[in-house]
């Protein structure tokens, strides 16, 4: 007899984070169940229009049960073009592969990822990445 209850049995679900940007997205990947996220890659995007085959290759790899895209706003929490852009990303997402996309207030979240490789060489994609990350994760500590 098992002492393993249903809930308990239940695997962590994956997830993508996503920092979008105009010339670069970065990507980044997390589990509910300890509410972390690991720091991926950074994939190339051209005025904003994304490197979707580099992006289906994340997908294939990592199969994520949902996504989480970095919502850019002004620091008064109002919107911008940015924010629309970054929106109809994230809209984009779920339309290609079908899964949940949500979206989290990334203001600040450069800063805080500049703040975590300072000290240690890097280049501007490694930022988006750790952006990325930071997303994800205060996302997935929202849902707590």
């Amino acid at each position: 007899m098992s002492n393993v209850t249903a809930s308990s049995n239940k695997p962590s679900r994956t997830f993508l984070g996503f920092d979008y940007g105009l010339q670069r997205i970065g990507v980044a990947v997390g589990q509910e169940l300890t509410a972390t996220a690991s720091p991926l890659t950074t994939v190339r995007a051209n005025d904003g229009k994304p490197d979707w085959d580099a992006i289906s290759k994340l997908f294939a790899q990592w199969q994520p049960d949902e996504v989480v895209v970095g919502l850019p706003l002004n620091m008064d929490g109002s919107e911008s073009e940015l924010s629309h852009r970054a929106q109809r990303f994230g809209n984009q997402l779920h339309g290609r592969y079908n899964l949940p996309a949500h979206f989290m207030d990334e203001r600040l979240t450069s800063l805080q990822a500049e703040a975590e490789l300072r000290g240690r060489a890097h280049k501007k994609a490694d930022i988006d990445k750790v952006a990325a990350k930071i997303i994800l994760e205060s996302w997935l500590m929202a849902q707590h």
